[in-house]
């Protein structure tokens, strides 16, 4: 049965993720001491102890990558090897590392510039996303076209047929709400994030992220990877420009998993803190079967599902 590995993004962080696992797998603590020993702080610290960093975007970004390839170098070590792989937003940087493109010391030091990059280009406090609700694609997308008028505002996120997030300035979101709720939105979410990701506001850190992504070398993938932004298997002399364009473009989850069971892909295990895309994939089509890998329990759980190996690797 053909596997997609899916990788958390950014807002699936919490304190003690991936704490369980570290204090079991061998390979779980080797990962984060070299991504400690590469970004010059400890991670253990950070994802485990008490502060006030885990949500800042540039300690977030690494953070998520560093307990997400920790998990899948558990996963490898078992046997167990995707088909295709598939991220949300930060997550597709995991994935490029599940489809050996990059090596994770790239990634963890890659992600963390990408993080501040987007926090410098907007402002705390300088733009908005709400999450639309049970309301079609083209209704939500009208709407931001005609709040255009006053600002940049624009689909972010197409995550699930019956959720989409808009993003971009407070101004012309909040003229988008209101042009949602005339058209009979009936739900309108306003999102706890640290700025509108994936919008046109983006354009700074997206040129800032290309030249850097120029300075990677990027290996040929042995696994399909889905883009966010095209939802279609991304092409390796594509790599560079795709993901310039993801940090501004509208991720399209909702797609993305379509095209993966276009592709023969029967089930999915999500892979890092948080079991959003797990919920996601049950809205988007529930014949998909899926697990995740996040705890201990889920790590069993899983490897059961998969009809695998069992046991630690001390």
């Amino acid at each position: 049965m053909k596997t997609a590995f899916l990788f958390s993004g950014q807002g699936a962080q919490y304190i003690g993720m991936g704490k369980e696992l570290y204090d079991q797998e061998q390979v779980v603590r080797e990962t984060f001491e070299e991504a400690s020993d590469l970004l010059g702080y400890s991670m253990a610290d950070l994802c485990f102890e008490e502060n006030p960093h885990l949500n800042e975007t540039k300690y977030t970004q690494p953070a998520i990558l560093t307990v997400s390839t920790a998990f899948l170098r558990v996963l490898e070590q078992l046997g167990h090897l995707p088909d295709a792989a598939a991220g949300l937003s930060l997550g597709e940087y995991t994935a490029l590392v599940a489809s050996k493109a990059i090596q994770f010391s790239d990634a963890v030091q890659l992600v963390q510039k990408r993080g501040r990059f987007m926090s410098e280009a907007v402002p705390s406090g300088s733009g908005k996303m709400v999450a639309v609700m049970n309301t079609p694609a083209e209704v939500v997308e009208a709407c931001c076209q005609k709040a255009s008028a006053f600002g940049i505002v624009s689909p972010a996120n197409y995550n699930t047929p019956q959720q989409i997030v808009i993003g971009g300035e407070v101004a012309a979101v909040e003229k988008a709400e209101a042009l949602l709720n005339e058209a009979g939105a009936k739900r309108l979410i306003t999102l706890n994030v640290s700025g509108p990701f994936h919008t046109a506001l983006l354009q700074s850190a997206s040129q800032k992220l290309n030249r850097e992504l120029q300075t990677i070398d990027f290996h040929p993938m042995v696994i399909p990877v889905i883009s966010n932004t095209t939802a279609r298997i991304m092409p390796q002399e594509d790599i560079v420009d795709l993901l310039t364009a993801q940090v501004m473009s509208p991720v399209r989850f909702s797609e993305s998993i379509s095209t993966l069971k276009e592709m023969g892909i029967q089930q999915m295990i999500e892979i890092g803190p948080g079991k959003t895309l797990t919920g996601f994939i049950k809205k988007i089509d529930r014949s998909i079967a899926s697990a995740r890998v996040e705890n201990s329990q889920t790590l069993q759980d899983t490897i059961s599902f998969l009809g695998g190996t069992n046991g630690t690797n001390e």
